[in-house]
């Protein structure tokens, strides 16, 4: 029914339906390497609510996050972060029709 574009963008753009999944690859972007901290003190959210957040953006692959003893330290996956943005940028840069509609 839907295109494998279209079923991309919806997938994409479901990162950025939830403030806290933005909260989080917000402080990924800040510290500009790998977290190793506990992003529940950083946000402000209980750990399940940010465990929870971060398994969707890993399935969606925007982050990675590697196990280094009893602790997961996470990072933005930049060649799936670029893909998004191209994909993102090319539906978002459509120009309005200049016919009148409405």
């Amino acid at each position: 029914m839907y295109t494998s574009e279209q079923e991309e963008i919806a997938l994409f753009a479901k990162v950025f339906g939830h403030p806290a999944r933005v909260a989080i690859l917000q402080q990924l972007f800040k510290i500009d390497a790998c977290y190793c901290g506990d992003l529940s003190e950083e946000i402000g959210l209980a750990q399940p609510t940010i465990s929870q957040h971060l398994k969707e953006l890993k399935h969606l692959g925007l982050i990675k996050g590697n196990v280094e003893g009893t602790r997961v330290c996470y990072c933005i996956e930049p060649k799936n972060w670029t893909k998004m943005k191209k994909v993102l940028y090319q539906f978002l840069d459509q120009d309005i029709p200049k016919a009148d509609c409405c």
